[in-house]
């Protein structure tokens, strides 16, 4: 198809020429100046083609130059995101080489920029979970970009931590509710800081590391010790009652109305 055009185009000029030749010999244009315009025209051709040439030759340029800039590019990224190093089809042309390798790279950017999306989507619940539980945030290089293992294993410690988080809140809430109730029973109001977090603070924003979770079974357990004594003394209290009411023999109606 090309060198069919080709030759259209060489008949063309051969046309124009001889439609000049015409003109000129009409008008009765001498041989000298024939040649002389014949020369002008051949100028004029001569830089128009050579200029379309520059234009293909700076286009072929391009390419090539962008094909070493894909290639190069590409050899980053596979290193970055752990991949095999990419191997292009070196059979083809150059536009179709430099069109398979600009592909790929976009494929390749893509994924490295949904990696590190990820990545800062994984940290910031990180840092929630750990403000929460008061552990360290997971190590992981930020500047990096993570591979599909690191992703993976950040994903499960982060499923870990929730597990946790979830098990110590319950652990919270029962011990809390255990703790007011206790308090009542035993007209006991809050005194120190940490009992007014227990009894006031957020059940959300109540920090589960685990020294408050052993703080408040302490305190639960204390507690729960000084209503055990009180039973006791209650008990021993009654039971004296009661023997001194049958030492004085007190009628059981007056017993009762007491109890």
């Amino acid at each position: 198809r090309s060198e069919v055009l080709a030759a259209e185009a060489v008949s063309c000029l051969n046309r124009a020429m001889a439609t000049l030749r015409d003109i000129w010999e009409e008008i009765g244009i001498p041989e000298e100046l024939r040649l002389e315009r014949t020369e002008v025209v051949k100028k004029h051709i001569k830089s128009l083609l050579d200029m379309m040439v520059a234009e293909e030759e700076s286009l072929k340029e391009r390419l090539l130059k962008n094909i070493a800039l894909c290639r190069k590019e590409l050899d980053t990224l596979c290193r970055e995101l752990q991949l095999d190093p990419f191997e292009a089809e070196e059979e083809g042309t150059i536009l179709q080489m430099e069109k398979n390798l600009r592909t790929r790279l976009e494929t390749l950017l893509k994924h490295k920029k949904d990696r590190k999306q990820e990545l800062e989507t994984l940290q910031e619940e990180d840092r929630d979970l750990c403000d929460i539980l008061c552990t360290p945030l997971f190590q992981i290089d930020s500047n990096a970009v993570p591979s599909l293992e690191d992703l993976d294993r950040y994903r499960r410690h982060l499923a870990s931590l929730t597990a946790e988080k979830e098990k110590r809140h319950k652990e919270f809430v029962s011990a809390k509710r255990q703790i007011i109730l206790l308090m009542e029973e035993l007209d006991h109001d809050p005194e120190t800081s940490f009992e007014l977090d227990v009894v006031y603070e957020c059940e959300e924003t109540f920090c589960l590391s685990t020294d408050n979770i052993t703080a408040l079974q302490t305190l639960l357990q204390q507690l729960q010790a000084r209503r055990a004594l009180n039973e006791a003394v209650c008990a021993e209290l009654r039971a004296r009652i009661a023997a001194l009411w049958d030492r004085l023999q007190v009628p059981a109606e007056d017993r009762d109305a007491f109890a």
